[in-house]
Parts: structure tokens; sequence; C-alpha cells
């Protein structure tokens, strides 16, 4: 642990905080961590990513950071504030290496992937012109909290290390693998390629029972979510095996983004563990 930090302008707390910025994270390779929970997360799952840890004393001391195994620096509330992309960060900031999957090891070896699930068919999450960070990071929370093997995000949604992304994911990013930068045509040929049934969540689809019903849902299933505001495009429909929406049984004019993908991801969690056949004694 290092002297207290005290200078909300001093040359490290401008690189740390400049890290909201996307091209700065494009050249550094590096993203802003806010909040315990996401800290405790990465010192769980992923510790050897942590670059830096900057936290209060008394967050230090309330959160068991005191002797976190990454470089700790002690800061004031004023340089925490300076530091941090929130309003309220809670008294704890971090630098993270980013550390994408590629897209060849999110669909690799069939029969791997499924060892790797316990002999369960696998789903993957196709996120096209998601540019909410909320929605983004709520959709990454959700696959991951559904057992879902990874989560892509084409060229044209928003960058998972975006800090507002980051909060949203609360941890989950460092526990389900996610892919970037990949064409909607290359996710979904790969996807299809190793026998995965794709199925874009759209407004014009057939009711998600109905398709759970036809079994669609009881093998490998790749999920395209498109644009919040657009949804998706006739050319990317035309990519997809069959579109599906969540049914509206009450008086609302419309679903969040992020509430639709996690029916749809907790469908299929649904439907292949039901369809698994028991082992038995």
């Amino acid at each position: 642990m290092s002297d207290l930090l005290e200078n909300p302008k001093a040359g490290r707390v401008r690189a740390v905080a400049a890290l909201s910025k996307k091209d700065v994270r494009a050249d550094t390779g590096l993203f802003l961590l806010e909040g315990p929970q996401a800290v405790r997360e990465a010192i769980e799952y992923r510790p050897e990513l942590l670059r830096e840890l900057y936290v209060t004393p008394t967050a230090a001391a309330r959160y068991g950071l005191d002797d976190a195994p990454v470089d700790t620096w002690f800061v004031t509330e004023q340089v925490l504030d300076a530091m941090a992309d929130t309003v309220t960060p809670q008294g704890v900031v971090a630098v993270c290496q980013q550390f994408p999957t590629s897209v060849k090891d999110v669909f690799p070896d069939a029969s791997a992937a499924q060892e790797a699930r316990g002999g369960l068919p696998g789903i993957v999450a196709i996120l096209e012109e998601v540019r909410d960070p909320g929605n983004a990071g709520t959709i990454i929370r959700a696959a991951d909290a559904a057992g879902t093997d990874a989560v892509v995000l084409t060229g044209r949604s928003v960058d998972p290390y975006n800090p507002k992304v980051v909060r949203s994911t609360t941890g989950s990013l460092f526990h389900v693998p996610v892919s970037v930068g990949v064409t909607l045509a290359d996710a979904v040929s790969r996807a299809r390629g190793l026998g995965y049934t794709i199925l874009a969540a759209d407004v014009s689809g057939d009711d998600l029972p109905e398709v759970r019903a036809d079994g669609m849902l009881d093998g490998p299933t790749a999920w395209v979510f498109g644009n919040e505001a657009r949804g998706l495009t006739t050319e990317d429909l035309a990519l997809v095996d069959r579109a599906v929406k969540v049914p509206i049984y009450g008086k609302a004019e419309s679903m969040n983004l992020a509430t639709a993908a996690s029916v749809c991801l907790y469908e299929s969690a649904f439907a292949q563990r039901t369809a698994r056949p028991s082992t038995g004694d």
C-alpha cells in the first residue's frame, strides 16, 4: 500500500479518468472497474487482469481490500471522484487489462463445447448494433445467469469495456466469454457450421412458447439481438433460421431489449435442461 494520493489533478489520476474514453481504452488495452462488487469478482475470477487498485481507507476496511493481490493506493474521496465515471463510486476504482475472447474460441469444436458444459448443447448471444451500454451490460449479466456459453458483440455494437457496460454486468464480465469486432454474418456462419439453430428476437417473429414447443430450443442455439430502436434489418433476418418474439400478455406497449433477451436466454436454458436425457443410476 502506497502513501495517500491527495491531488485530484495528478498525472496518475488523470490517466485513470481518461479510461472513460473509448480511444484511450483502445490505445492502452485497459479499462475502468468501479465498485466493490465488481472488484471482488475480478479478484476471485481473473486476478491476473488487475493492474492497479485505488481505494479510500474507509472502503478498504469496509470491503476487506487492504491486502488485495494488486498494486494498491489509498486515495482521498476527491481523488476517487476525479477518477471515477460514476457520481458515487463507493470508494473503489481499479484498472484492468481488457480480455476479449476470439470468435474462433466462442465457436470451438462442437464436442469440446458440449464436454465443457457437461453434455448440454450450447447457447450463444449475438448482439448486433446494440448501442445502449445499460442494455449490453444487462444482457451479459443475464447470459451469465442463464449459463450461456458466450456473448458476441458485433463491430456495430457498444464497446463492452465502456464503464457503463462494465457496471451493468455487476462482475459477470469476468464469468462469461465476450467476443468483439466480428460481423453478424461471420458470427452466424460460424455458429451454423457447428450445428447451432440461429434465432432472432424480433417483433415480426413467432411467439416464443410456440418456438419452444416446436423443439427449436432443445439443441445448440445462437440468439441474435438487434438495435434498441430499429431492431434487425431485413438483411439481418435473412441470415437466421427463425424470428421469435416474446409475447406481451398485458397492456405494455413494448418490452425493453435486455428484458426480452433475458427471457429468450432463460427459455433456451430451460428447454435444454428439460430435453436432456436423464442419466439415471
